[in-house]
């Protein structure tokens, strides 16, 4: 299972200046890639903005967790992991990938089974886009700044995504939203 934190889009518009409708569409293309990769069962996506939450009400393969109020990234990913069954393979994907490709989603998931907890890196080298737990492995994760370093720190294995990979572009500048916005058209 996946799990997908969306913020509030005007939380989003603002660090990238762009539109709401922009930055929530990049939240939703990631959760449909998420939700085309092969192997992927459901995503939880978790989120306190109500048009977003109804955006992706009903959609197939995904089950929204409404906050009734944005509580930070830590407890929004922790109130999902609490709705999933501990013996049940976990990931948490952040939500700003929207070029993401699912086959490279499938990849990187494939690799982490070979590993109790494991991540991927942005392609900074220095956020990540992905951690994973095995099924009952006590879940760790340190999203934020600088998390990559942090992830190793906690013991967490980095999987050796290629640069390349649609898995390592995030969008966390107006350039790299520009780019992502570029290539979508």
């Amino acid at each position: 299972m996946i799990v997908i934190p969306l913020k509030p889009a005007g939380a989003g518009k603002s660090r990238l200046g762009t539109s709401e409708k922009t930055v929530r569409q990049l939240g939703i293309a990631t959760v449909r890639a998420a939700v085309a990769t092969p192997g992927v069962r459901e995503v939880v996506v978790v989120t306190a903005d109500p048009t977003t939450a109804a955006d992706l009400t009903g959609m197939p393969r995904v089950r929204v967790v409404s906050e009734p109020a944005p509580r930070g990234l830590r407890l929004a990913i922790a109130s999902a992991l609490a709705t999933i069954p501990p013996g049940v393979r976990r990931a948490v994907l952040l939500g700003d990938v929207p070029r993401l490709v699912p086959a490279d989603l499938a990849r990187a998931l494939a690799q982490a089974t070979r590993h109790p907890r494991a991540f991927v890196a942005d392609a900074a080298g220095t956020g990540t886009t992905l951690v994973t737990a095995a099924p009952g492995v006590r879940w760790r994760s340190a999203f934020g700044r600088a998390s990559a370093s942090r992830h190793r720190a906690l013991g967490l294995h980095q999987i050796p995504v290629p640069l390349r990979s649609s898995l390592r572009h995030d969008v966390d500048t107006p350039a790299q939203l520009a780019k992502a916005l570029t290539r979508r058209g």
